[in-house]
């Protein structure tokens, strides 16, 4: 009886060490910097389907996404959003987004991670926030805001031009 005991228990030991791990739900151990790299390339390479008319600009959005844009009614549903730049798609370039500086930061699991970059465009220096959630492929954009950055100094020339525009 203790043989057919001690048998049973090297093949039940050798069948669990023999048994792949399952998945990890963890995001890989990689250096905090080295994530923050995997991040800021999809980003970059976001703002690089714009500039090249890409589909895949799109794709980088989750379906749930939100991007928000300059004009105070520019909300946008991916699929919203995804129509109302058709035109712009349909050209070589949509539109071209230059980083110049973007801070990224995630939660400790890494499930949830945002930034806030400047960009130079045809608009000039534009500020974004954005929200990013891990795939299992990559990443997605969840939430992007985009804004003109407007100096101090002629924020009341802006509004006022704004307030004049609004009233007609």
């Amino acid at each position: 009886m203790i043989a057919r005991l001690s048998a049973a228990l090297i093949v039940l030991a050798t069948s669990v060490a023999c048994t792949s791990a399952p998945e990890a739900t963890e995001p890989a151990a990689v250096p905090d910097e080295t994530f923050r790299a995997r991040v800021n390339a999809f980003v970059d390479e976001w703002h690089q389907d714009a500039a090249h008319a890409r589909p895949a600009f799109f794709d980088k959005i989750a379906a749930d996404g939100i991007y928000i844009g300059t004009d105070k009614t520019e909300r946008w549903t991916r699929e919203a959003f995804r129509e109302w730049a058709k035109p712009a798609f349909a050209r070589p370039t949509a539109w071209a987004f230059t980083p110049l500086h973007r801070n990224i930061r995630f939660t400790p699991d890494r499930q949830l991670i945002w930034f806030d970059e400047q960009v130079c465009s045809s608009m000039g220096i534009l500020q974004a926030t954005g929200v990013v959630r891990p795939t299992p492929a990559s990443f997605e954009i969840v939430h992007y805001q985009l804004s003109i950055a407007v100096p101090n100094d002629v924020i009341p020339q802006v509004t006022g031009a704004i307030k004049a525009f609004e009233s007609k």
